[in-house]
């Protein structure tokens, strides 16, 4: 354990996630489409009773919290894009599906912080690790810290946007501002706001303590 103060939880174990699977009884897939499928688990649970549970299927993500912390007042970078589902323009930071075979999730960070920002980084944190819909969904999302950023010339970049992707503002915005809107809801994207507020808690502890960005996945 790295964090500090009172760790043990009320029956005395320690408050850190595990992983668990509770035994599944049947189960039956009800649609595939291009990204996620859904499926049906009847589970087992602890009390002897079983339930049915919806459970859509997810590659994953990685994100990145671009920094420039070359000056006085840290700067983020974040993007706009167009969200079908949630209907809105939503401010978010670079991010993309663990949908390349083989691929380390470094890498795919990387290769998005590369074809959405043209930008390159010299040092590379893991920040934050979460389940943005765990009551539904097996989407794990790593977000990653990306400091020492240069910009990628344009006669090397190789990505064409399409779809949303082609219309799509860059912004940089102080810290303190983007902390300042997630706390006034005017920030929404999962990835945005957890990546937000834990480069801005990650700055008071200090950046030297994030865990390196080839850490463990627990």
């Amino acid at each position: 354990m790295t964090g500090t103060g009172d760790t043990a939880g009320p029956g005395g174990e320690e408050v850190c996630d595990v992983a668990a699977r509770r035994p599944v009884e049947r189960t039956e897939m009800r649609a595939r489409g291009g990204i996620v499928a859904l499926r049906s688990d009847r589970v087992l649970m602890t009390d002897g009773d079983s339930a049915e549970r919806d459970v859509i299927e997810h590659p994953g993500a990685v994100a990145v919290v671009a920094l420039d912390d070359t000056g006085e007042d840290w700067r983020v970078l974040l993007i706009r894009q167009y969200r079908h589902p949630a209907g809105r323009l939503l401010w978010e930071i670079p991010a993309g599906l663990r949908d390349v075979d083989d691929e380390e999730p470094q890498a795919t960070a990387v290769r998005e912080l590369a074809e959405e920002a043209a930008l390159r980084a010299a040092d590379w944190r893991s920040l934050v690790d979460f389940f943005p819909s765990p009551g539904v969904s097996e989407e794990r999302i790593r977000i990653y810290l990306a400091r020492g950023l240069t910009e990628i010339p344009p006669e090397e970049r190789d990505f064409t946007p399409r779809h949303e992707e082609a219309d799509m503002p860059v912004r940089w915005l102080e810290l303190d501002a983007a902390v300042s809107r997630v706390l006034a809801g005017e920030i929404h994207n999962a990835n945005a706001v957890a990546g937000v507020l834990a480069v801005a808690a990650a700055r008071a502890r200090g950046l030297d303590t994030l865990r390196p960005a080839d850490a463990a996945e627990e």
